[in-house]
């Protein structure tokens, strides 16, 4: 157990190089923007270096915690989220050393940063594993498709560098609103980290105990008050205040953790575009993604994709299909994670089809990066955290 504190020890020392990476970054390119182009060249050095070391670190936590729990630490949303964000540094560092763009790094470190504190709010303890994971194909799965995220996941950086490039902010249009929906929603991933981080502080939530839609008794803790709880729940400790009760086939825990999170995306946005900023999250961004060559921001766009996609169809469908028939006897089964895992898929092929055969670049090809990314995010957060399926493990 000593080598998990130590893991988890270098995975927070990870973060922080992060963090403070990301920091170099915005001097880096606020220093462009004013024409310091020596403060540019030192500072993205600096902040590149910090960014691998910070990786490496990572890295180090992810074989220590392996090591010590004897399995591949992709088991549960806690471990299988931290390497993905390690995936997504990864797929940001090739690409760096490839373009050397410090404005790539002021967009996808943030990201990247975000994922990691979305995992840390959730239980980081080690338990057995269960049988249903008990498979070489776990490490080889989840991985593979873990990685090929990671490498999509720059597709996004570079698609929105684009799109705050290109969108006018003085003109009404949907480019711009959509903008500021994407924007809304990573401030709803920060509000699920400060809300977790509150009410655990206080010691709100509390436990019920159900009979779920299998006939056995199971029990729900919850660590932020109770919006939903299941039907017919006990209430064990705690308070229930005022919670909605909904059907046991809808995992209330998770929702409650979704709603809260989005309660406090609201305010934290509202705080930042009327309050601080006094103008679009966009908006603002706006100038910083100026200094970018818009061809350059496609290229690293299509790049990406042609890359990531077959690591991800490797991992995340044939892998995935291939441990179905062992574990379950088929190879589809249309479980909510299969569904969006296609879903991705499907939208990235019409990315490089309509690249490739129509001649798409631009404002359009960048909308496909930005929505594909959200598909991946919507099946990391959504479909955990409220739709119960044979993939529900977290």
């Amino acid at each position: 157990m000593e080598w998990i504190q130590w893991s988890s020890r270098l995975l927070f020392i990870a973060f922080i190089l992060y963090a403070v990476a990301t920091v170099l970054f915005t001097i880096a390119v606020s220093g462009m923007r004013k024409g310091r182009n020596v403060n540019r060249i030192a500072y993205g050095k600096y902040a590149f270096i910090l960014a691998v070391i910070g990786f490496i670190a990572q890295m180090t936590y992810f074989i220590l915690r392996w090591v010590g729990v004897g399995y591949a630490p992709v088991s549960n949303l806690y471990e299988y989220t931290t390497f993905f964000g390690m995936m997504m540094v990864l797929g940001f560092l090739v690409v760096y050393g490839i373009y050397k763009n410090d404005v790539l790094g002021l967009f996808a470190m943030p990201v990247a940063l975000l994922v990691i504190a979305f995992a840390s709010m959730f239980s980081s303890e080690v338990a057995p594993l269960i049988p249903a994971l008990n498979s070489v194909w776990l490490k080889i799965h989840v991985t593979t498709a873990a990685l090929g995220q990671g490498i999509l996941a720059i597709s996004f950086a570079s698609g929105l560098i684009f799109l705050l490039n290109e969108t006018s902010m003085r003109e009404q249009s949907k480019s711009r609103t959509w903008l500021e929906i994407t924007m809304f929603v990573l401030m709803c991933t920060l509000g699920f980290i400060l809300v977790s981080m509150l009410f655990k502080a206080i010691g709100a939530g509390g436990v019920v105990e159900f009979t779920n839609d299998r006939g056995t008794q199971e029990s729900y803790e919850y660590f932020m008050p109770m919006l939903f709880v299941p039907e017919g729940a006990q209430l064990l400790s705690g308070s229930s205040g005022l919670s909605l009760e909904l059907p046991t086939f809808i995992n209330t825990l998770k929702l409650n953790t979704l709603i809260w999170s989005v309660i406090a995306g609201v305010v934290i946005y509202v705080l930042l575009r009327f309050v601080i900023l006094r103008k679009r999250i966009a908006e603002a961004l706006q100038p910083l993604a100026k200094k970018v060559d818009l061809d350059l921001a496609d290229e690293i766009s299509y790049r990406s994709i042609a890359i990531g996609l077959p690591v991800f169809i490797l991992g995340g469908l044939i892998f995935a299909m291939i441990w179905a028939q062992i574990a379950w006897n088929r190879f589809w089964g249309w479980d909510p994670k299969e569904v969006w895992a296609l879903i991705t898929m499907l939208i990235y092929i019409y990315y490089l089809h309509m690249r490739i055969q129509r001649g798409w670049t631009g404002t359009k090809a960048a909308w496909l990066c930005v929505g594909g990314f959200a598909v991946i995010m919507f099946n990391l957060v959504f479909v955990n955290l409220v739709i119960a399926g044979l993939h529900s493990y977290a």
